[in-house]
Formats: structure tokens, sequence, C-alpha cells
């Protein structure tokens, strides 16, 4: 855990957000500036500033991203009419918050860039 880290604060409970997901690997919330009718964010509760520092040792928490991501289209009605997973990496890549987490959108068609 980063202590001055946004993600790693709700991860740890230190700041109370309210959850749609949360175990020992990852937890999922709403995002709070949504680039679609549906945002949701999955979040390693290690602390991994990015997709440049994952490693093999990573594949766990990698794994239960994906699915915690798709049980959540399952259970907010969004499975069958698709969405995007994405990843920002860096600041050309629109990561404003360096903590590696997956966005998960959905609610409408969305274009090649979101």
């Amino acid at each position: 855990m980063s202590s001055d880290c946004l993600f790693c604060a709700m991860g740890s409970g230190v700041m109370d957000v309210p959850k749609l997901h949360d175990d020992d690997l990852v937890f999922a919330i709403r995002d709070i500036n949504p680039r679609a009718p549906t945002h949701l964010l999955v979040i390693p509760k290690e602390h991994i500033p990015g997709a440049l520092d994952i490693t093999e040792a990573h594949g766990p928490v990698l794994g239960r991203m994906y699915a915690v991501a798709a049980a959540l289209a399952r259970s907010e009605g969004f499975a069958d009419n698709g969405f995007r997973l994405a990843v920002n990496c860096g600041d050309d890549g629109g990561q404003t918050v360096y903590h590696l987490h997956m966005h998960v959108l959905a609610g409408r068609r969305l274009g090649p860039e979101g």
C-alpha cells in the first residue's frame, strides 16, 4: 500500500467508498467522472503503479480483475449488449491515477475511441 495513493486508501478501507465488489485481491467502484452511461473501475488492492510495472507474478490479480469485470457485466445487466475493458497507461495514454485499474464501460455503442 502506498500511503499517498487514493486507490490504496479506498482498497484498505481508510477511505470509505461504496464498493460493487470487494475481495482479497481487487475491489470495484463506479467512476466519479463517467465516460459512458455505465463506467466502473476494477482495482487491485496491491499498489501496482501501472501496466509497465506488471510482472508474471501478477497473473492471479490480473485474472481476478477480468473475472470481476465479467461478473459485474452480468450483474449490472450489460453483458449481452457488450462492453469495453480499458487500462490507461502513462500520461499520453490518459492515466490520471498511478495505481493500475481497469475501466469497464457500457450502456451505449462505443466508438473506436470510447
